[in-house]
């Protein structure tokens, strides 16, 4: 395997006004001032950066100055990612935009598209397409689209996340949530993380929203933890406690949008289970599942709130329940990724509005 590159000592720039979005330029975004030498995992998905060659973003010619080459290192799924490095794509985007958000929004599949998505609706935008940001990695995933976005949300500055990445596509967990521990250093207090989720619970109907209570880590009964590996206690203890992992008092704003937007009745409460995938369940799965009190079942989350939580971030995060999950041996009915999409973007338009006023809601709680 050959080794990839990445540009450093980048130029600043400034976000877009009245308004408007603005997407960064191929020449600025390439670059990192006094980066690491990023890590690219054998096995696992990876970018490489170009330098010298004339494709960017938008046409204008790439630096021609080359960083020091990638160390390549055989898969691993403990974290290698130091906090010298985590500050220093931090610093990459604060230099690059006057936004400075306090809530990060993670968009989950089908609510993360091209069209009528929660990111389109921020105004004075700057976005950052996840390839050009240095070490993170690129979401290979229908319905995912791959931005990182700074902007308004009403009159509040969020971060938002347009796609993330998942364990079954050969990110160890730690490299999935890696994006949250930037938000940290970003500045951002609170994580909010939206998922789609197949229903257990007889009383979800398909298009239900469950606000998540609790979750039960499959991944990490399986020893795979994105903690795992040496803790640096910059950013939080050895052993964090995740019993509270779900901020009683933003569900409890959370319930108060859902009266005030007249949607309790496809609005729960419950509890959530993190699978490995690709694969849906098996029927056998579900039902034990569903013996052990989950209401919903996903392939995401779990791992964004448990490292939100251990950098001492608030976090809150809901299902969208996509399609109902097999219990009958009987049924002919399979699962599919396209109906988790088109309810995604079915129910973008409530869904937008319950996140605007939610983050409206924490901001006044912060102010007072």
């Amino acid at each position: 395997m050959s080794s990839a590159k990445i540009a450093i000592n980048g130029t600043s720039a400034t976000n877009g006004t009245n308004g408007t979005a603005k997407e960064m330029n191929g020449a600025d975004l390439k670059k990192l001032k006094n980066a690491n030498p990023p890590k690219v995992y054998i096995g696992s998905p990876q970018k490489e950066f170009n330098p010298s060659s004339n494709d960017s973003l938008d046409g204008n010619q790439s630096p021609t100055e080359s960083g020091p080459p990638c160390c390549v290192e055989a898969y691993s799924p403990y974290n290698s990612c130091t906090y010298e490095l985590i500050e220093s794509v931090a610093q990459f985007l604060l230099d690059r935009v006057s936004i400075r958000p306090k809530i990060g929004i993670i968009c989950g599949s089908g609510m993360d598209g091209t069209t009528g998505c929660l990111a389109d609706a921020l105004t004075d935008s700057t976005s950052f397409p996840y390839e050009t940001i240095p070490y993170f990695p690129t979401p290979t995933v229908p319905g995912h689209m791959g931005r990182l976005v700074f902007g308004y949300l009403g009159d509040v500055p969020v971060m938002c996340m347009q796609g993330r990445f998942h364990y079954y596509e050969g990110y160890p967990l730690w490299k999935c949530a890696m994006p949250v521990r930037v938000m940290k250093l970003v500045g951002v207090t609170h994580l909010l993380a939206s998922n789609a989720a197949g229903g257990l619970n007889d009383k979800y109907r398909v298009g239900d929203i469950m606000i998540i209570k609790d979750h039960i880590n499959l991944l990490g009964f399986a020893g795979n933890n994105p903690l795992m590996g040496p803790n640096d206690e910059r950013f939080g203890p050895r052993f964090p406690a995740i019993n509270r992992a779900y901020d009683v008092n933003v569900r409890r704003m959370a319930k108060q949008v859902a009266t005030e937007m007249d949607i309790n009745n496809i609005t729960h409460e419950g509890v959530y289970s993190v699978v490995g995938g690709p694969s849906f369940e098996t029927i056998a799965e579900i039902r034990m599942l569903g013996a052990l009190g989950v209401d919903a079942v996903g392939m995401s989350t779990v791992h964004e709130v448990i490292t939100a939580r251990h950098c001492g971030m608030t976090s809150f995060a809901f299902s969208l329940i996509t399609n109902k999950s097999v219990t009958d041996y009987e049924s002919y009915e399979e699962p599919n990724h396209e109906e988790v999409i088109d309810m995604g973007k079915q129910r973008e338009p409530v869904l937008k509005e319950f996140i605007t006023r939610l983050v409206k809601k924490i901001e006044d709680d912060r102010d007072e």
